[in-house]
């Protein structure tokens, strides 16, 4: 709202911003907050937190000493807690100024701390919020907050009373010591009724479990029944625990993240930095995830439940555990669902990745069974990892699997049968030619998938007997038997038509002989050498002239593919014989169709063309021939 030019107010003078709380309730509710369960996390909070505050106050005070008390009953919700409290200096300070934390520094000097907090500006990290929003989540399901609280700072001090409306405004009055007998603070928030599904006596208890199941003050709820209060968080941390035996432990921790999380895990890691006061479990995933998919961690602090989905907490290449964290250090953004990217974060993501590498060099070490399992799995993590980690490379290159001639199998185990280890550079190109280097006595690894090339390459690095190189197309036809010279003349005429008939593709055409003899061709074609095709035809566009046709001839002369016939089979037997034209190239391309489609590479539209025609063509020449 702008306000006039008055005597009060002339052109030029400093004006306070008019805030419409109930735009800035709405702004939270759609762009902050996740949802509107928060309110009850944003309770528990202040909660804790004046808890922490009263603890300082009275440091000799037993840690059981002052609680949290929730209660629900459809009509009414209420967090009571044995706090710190508020004066009615407090309480217009920090609950009628939006933006103002009680945990904040002091902002100047006419803003000075609060007497018996101590020195908070200087110890906010004891404390979880840090903004001074969380109370307004409540108006996401009431129209009006009530607080009633008693400062433990001075014996004998009044409590107060604030009633907090959505509409902007509010009332403060005090009221006698006995309105609340004990220090702290009470809020109460009568739901509205379109806020039912969030403030229900067992979603309540439900919400509570949820976010405070590892708050280290006691939290108990009650549904107003006449039955005893239910502890919220009846138990510590499972590695707060002391247990009698390392095995009893770790099968503690198992149990515990399976019932969080929702899975049975391969193996289960504990993880302690206590520079930033984290702790916690990485749960190791028993089923294999897709590539660069990272599953979201379940991150506490200092008790309280911050995100289920904080990807941000481990490395990209760490989608093979899910972890469950408490932590002190760690900075909640504004909306407290996620963590704030600064030094502190990258530090503990750095440290955590180190508790994974031990983790993993521990088990290639000592269990050599359970690693067999984990890679079974997660090879493709571990493939991530060993690329840019020379420890985990030598650790775990020897035992990766991979997909070779001689089946899947491990790299130290291939070469030992194969001294030179020849790899493609796609999964089309080894789906090519694995038959036939195999009956060749060729050692070739699919080298396509993500990482495995790279693998390859340094596979001398652990093996320095091991000869690495890239399979091309000249490698392979020199495996391959020529056939003696009068079956090459006999053959020649058939050649010249099915290389006449293949140049539209670029195709060469050979007669060899290799095994398995049912094989009727091969076709030997990189996708390098397809993308050279490609950027030759259009340089011969743009140059045009006869310089462009000297350039595309050279380039396709160097690129061109290759279809290598087999003497040894039957059909290509006949094929050569043919002395009719028309058939001998239709064959041809027949032949060249099937070796394509036997490469799994994706077809271009004139192949796919090539095989209707040369197959409808077969077909009329053999009908004709029967009738």
């Amino acid at each position: 709202m702008t306000l006039p030019d008055t005597p009060a107010n002339p052109t030029g003078a400093d004006r306070a911003f008019q805030v419409d709380l109930r735009g800035l309730v709405d702004l939270l509710s759609h762009h902050l907050y996740s949802s509107p369960r928060v309110y009850l996390r944003e309770l528990l909070q202040n909660a804790v937190d004046a808890l922490t505050a009263r603890h300082r106050l009275e440091p000799d005070a037993p840690a059981d000493a002052f609680g949290i008390r929730l209660y629900a009953d459809g009509s009414v919700v209420r967090v009571e807690d044995d706090g710190v409290g508020l004066t009615e200096a407090d309480v217009h300070t920090f609950l009628a100024t939006i933006g103002r934390s009680s945990k904040r520094a002091a902002g100047g000097p006419e803003e000075e701390p609060i007497r018996g907090w101590g020195n908070i500006a200087e110890q906010r990290g004891d404390f979880i919020g840090q903004f001074g929003i969380g109370l307004l989540s409540c108006f996401l399901v009431a129209d009006e907050i009530h607080v009633v609280s008693r400062t433990a700072r001075t014996p004998d001090a009044p409590a107060v009373e604030w009633r907090g409306r959505g509409d902007g405004s509010y009332r403060v009055r005090t009221l006698p010591a006995s309105a609340r007998p004990r220090p702290g603070t009470t809020v109460t928030l009568t739901p509205r009724a379109d806020a039912a599904e969030w403030t229900a006596p067992a979603q309540v208890h439900a919400l509570a479990k949820h976010f405070g199941s590892l708050l280290r003050h006691p939290v108990t709820f009650d549904d107003g029944r006449d039955r005893p209060a239910a502890p919220v968080n009846p138990e510590p941390a499972p590695w707060a625990h002391a247990y009698t035996t390392p095995g009893t432990r770790s099968r503690a921790l198992a149990a515990y993240g399976e019932d969080v999380l929702g899975f049975k895990p391969l193996d289960t890691i504990e993880l302690d930095l206590p520079a930033v006061g984290l702790k916690g479990i990485a749960c190791v995933l028993s089923e294999a995830v897709p590539a660069g998919r990272r599953h979201g961690h379940r991150v506490h602090v200092k008790g309280m439940l911050l995100s289920e989905q904080a990807e941000e907490i481990l490395p990209e290449w760490a989608f093979f555990v899910r972890c469950v964290i408490d932590a002190e250090s760690l900075r909640p953004t504004a909306s407290r669902e996620s963590l704030y990217e600064d030094d502190t974060l990258a530090a503990v993501r750095d440290a955590l990745a180190e508790r994974l590498r031990a983790w993993i060099a521990r088990t290639a070490a000592s269990d050599p069974e359970l690693l067999s399992r984990f890679l079974q799995v997660h090879h493709l993590a571990v493939k991530s990892l060993a690329v840019h980690d020379d420890e985990i490379l030598r650790m775990l290159l020897p035992w990766l699997p991979f997909e070779t001639t001689d089946g899947h199998t491990t790299l130290d185990e291939f070469a030992r049968t194969h001294r030179t280890v020849l790899v493609t550079s796609s999964v089309e190109e080894f789906r090519q030619v694995a038959a036939i280097a195999s009956a060749a006595g060729l050692g070739v690894v699919n080298g396509g998938y993500t990482y495995d090339r790279q693998l390859v390459h340094r596979l001398p690095e652990i093996r320095p007997e091991a000869v690495v190189a890239d399979l091309d197309p000249a490698t392979l036809t020199a495996h391959l038997d020529p056939v003696d010279r009068e079956t090459e003349l006999a053959a020649a005429a058939y050649l010249a038509r099915a290389r006449d008939a293949l140049a539209v593709f670029d195709c060469d055409v050979a007669l060899r002989t290799f095994q398995p003899a049912s094989a009727p061709a091969l076709l030997v074609d990189s996708r390098e050498a397809r993308h050279e095709r490609t950027r030759s035809r259009l340089a011969r566009e743009q140059e045009g002239g006869l310089w462009g046709d000297i350039l595309g001839h050279l380039s396709r002369q160097e690129s061109r593919a290759q279809l290598i016939l087999n003497q040894l089979n039957p059909l290509v037997r006949a094929a050569v014989a043919i002395d009719e034209p028309e058939l001998a190239r239709t064959s041809a391309e027949a032949l060249y169709g099937q070796a394509a489609m036997l490469s799994r590479r994706p077809l271009r539209p004139a192949e796919s063309s090539l095989i209707n025609r040369s197959f409808l063509d077969l077909l009329a020449h053999a009908l004709r021939k029967d009738s």
